[in-house]
C-alpha cells in the first residue's frame, strides 16, 4: 500500500472532489433549469441546498460503515451510487423529482470525502498525514475552477440534462479509479463490531474526545470564512463592485489556485517545520487579511485593495484544511471514518448556516469581511488554548477510545 503513495493520494483527491463537483458543475445551466422545469428562482437554488445536505448527513452515514465493512467496499458503492443518481437527475420530470434525487446524489457523493480522509488516516501519521491531507487539499481546490468550465462547456451544446450525464460519465471514471487505484486500508482486526449501535459508537467516541473536538470547532469556524466567500462573493463582487459574470469567474479561479499553491507549500514544509507552527503563522496571516478586507469594505476601497487581501485569506484554507485535518484525525486511533465524518460534517454545516444568518444583516464587503475576521481570530485563539494544553501538533500520539467497548 506504500509503494505507490503518489498515485494513490491523487486518486484519493479526485474521488474527495467529486462531491463539490456535483455542487458546482451545473452552476451555468441553473436558469435554463429553472426555465424548463417552470420552478422559482428560490426552487431552482435549492438543488445545490439539497445536493449540500446529502453530502453534510452522508458523512455521518459512510463514516461508520466503513469502520465495520472497510474503506474499499462502501467507497465503489457510494460511486456507482452517484452515476446512478446522476442519471435520474438528467430525466427528473419535476423540480420536486429533482431536488429529491439530489439529496441522494449528495449522500452518495459524501463518501469520497470521508473514506478518502479515513484512508490517510490509516496509513500515515504525523507529518506524512499534513503531507497527505495536502495533497487532497490541492486537488480538491481544482474542483471549484474546473467544475463550472466543464458545466459551461457542456452547456453550449447540450442543456442542462446532458451536465448530469456528464456527471453520471464523471462517476463512472472515478468508479474505475476506485476498483483500480484504491486497496482496502483497513484490517478485519481493526473494524468495528456487534450491533447497529457499536457502528455508529464511533461517532460518540469522537464526540467525545475534548481535544479531537476542539480541533473539529476550530476546523469548522475556519470554514466558515471559506463559505462566506463562496457565498457572498458574487453578490460582493457583481453587485457592489460591478464586476461581470466572466470576472467574478476569473476572480473565482485566481483564488482557487492560491488554495492549491498554499496546499502545496503546505506539503513541502511539512516534513520540515512543526505543524503547529506552520498552522499558527498561517491563521495569523488569515486573521491580518481578513481585518485588510474588512477595512476595503469600511472605507469603499477601490477593488484591487479588496481582491488582494481577499486571495491571501481564502489561500491559507490550503494550509488550514490539511493540517488541522491531521491534528484532528491524529487524535484518534480506531474509528476514523466516524470521526471523519465528524469533521467534515461540522464543518459544511457551519459552513451552510452561518453565512445566511450573517447575510440577514445585508451582503456586502464590511459584512463579508467582519464574518471572516471573527471566524479566523477565534479559530486563532482555539489553536492557541490547543496549543498550550498540549493539542497542537499532528504527530501527537493518537488517543482515540475504540467504538464497541475496546480501548486504544
Amino acid at each position: 500500500m506504500r509503494r505507490h503513495p503518489r498515485s494513490l493520494i491523487l486518486a484519493l483527491g479526485a474521488l474527495t472532489a467529486f462531491g463539490p463537483i456535483s455542487l458546482d458543475v451545473y452552476l451555468p445551466s441553473l436558469p435554463q433549469l429553472g426555465a424548463d422545469l417552470g420552478a422559482s428562482e428560490s426552487l431552482t437554488q435549492f438543488t445545490m441546498s439539497a445536493c449540500m445536505i446529502g453530502l453534510a448527513f452522508g458523512q455521518l452515514l459512510w463514516g461508520p460503515i466503513s469502520d465495520r465493512y472497510g474503506r474499499r467496499m462502501p467507497l465503489i458503492l457510494a460511486i456507482a451510487g452517484f452515476a446512478i443518481t446522476s442519471v435520474l437527475c438528467a430525466v427528473a420530470p419535476t423540480i420536486e423529482v429533482l431536488i429529491g434525487v439530489r439529496i441522494v446524489q449528495g449522500l452518495c457523493g459524501a463518501a469520497g470525502m470521508v473514506i478518502a480522509r479515513a484512508v490517510v488516516h490509516d496509513l500515515f501519521s504525523g507529518a506524512e498525514a499534513v503531507a497527505a491531507y495536502s495533497t487532497l487539499a490541492a486537488v480538491m481546490g481544482a474542483a471549484p475552477v474546473l467544475a463550472p468550465l466543464v458545466g459551461g462547456a457542456v452547456a453550449t451544446f447540450s442543456d442542462w440534462r446532458g451536465v448530469f450525464i456528464t456527471l453520471a460519465v464523471i462517476g463512472l471514471l472515478l468508479l474505475a479509479v476506485a476498483v483500480f487505484g484504491v486497496p482496502e486500508t483497513l484490517e478485519a482486526q481493526e473494524r468495528t463490531t456487534g450491533g447497529i449501535g457499536n457502528d455508529f459508537g464511533g461517532i460518540g467516541a469522537a464526540l467525545s474526545n475534548g481535544s479531537f473536538m476542539l480541533t473539529a470547532v476550530t476546523l469548522g469556524l475556519a470554514s466558515v470564512a471559506l463559505f462566506s466567500y463562496l457565498q457572498m462573493s458574487p453578490f460582493v463582487l457583481q453587485q457592489q463592485y460591478g464586476l461581470s459574470a466572466q470576472g467574478f469567474a476569473l476572480v473565482f479561479a485566481v483564488n482557487s489556485i492560491g488554495i492549491m499553491a498554499a496546499a502545496n507549500l503546505n506539503r513541502r514544509l511539512a516534513r520540515r517545520t512543526p505543524g503547529r507552527v506552520v498552522l499558527r503563522w498561517s491563521l495569523s496571516l488569515a486573521t491580518a487579511a481578513s481585518v485588510a478586507v474588512l477595512l476595503a469594505g469600511m472605507l469603499e476601497s477601490p477593488l484591487p485593495w479588496l481582491l488582494a487581501p481577499l486571495f491571501v485569506a481564502m489561500s491559507t484554507h490550503g494550509i488550514n484544511n490539511p493540517s488541522l485535518t491531521a491534528i484532528g484525525l491524529g487524535r484518534i486511533t480506531r474509528g476514523a471514518g466516524s470521526a471523519s465524518a465528524v469533521l467534515g460534517t461540522f464543518s459544511m454545516l457551519l459552513g451552510a448556516l452561518v453565512p445566511p444568518l450573517v447575510s440577514m444583516f445585508g451582503v456586502s464587503a464590511t459584512v463579508l469581511g467582519a464574518t471572516m475576521v471573527g471566524a479566523f481570530a477565534v479559530s486563532l485563539v482555539l489553536l492557541l488554548i490547543g496549543s498550550a494544553r498540549g493539542h497542537g501538533g499532528p504527530s501527537a500520539s493518537r488517543t482515540g477510545r475504540a467504538p464497541g467497548g475496546r480501548g486504544s
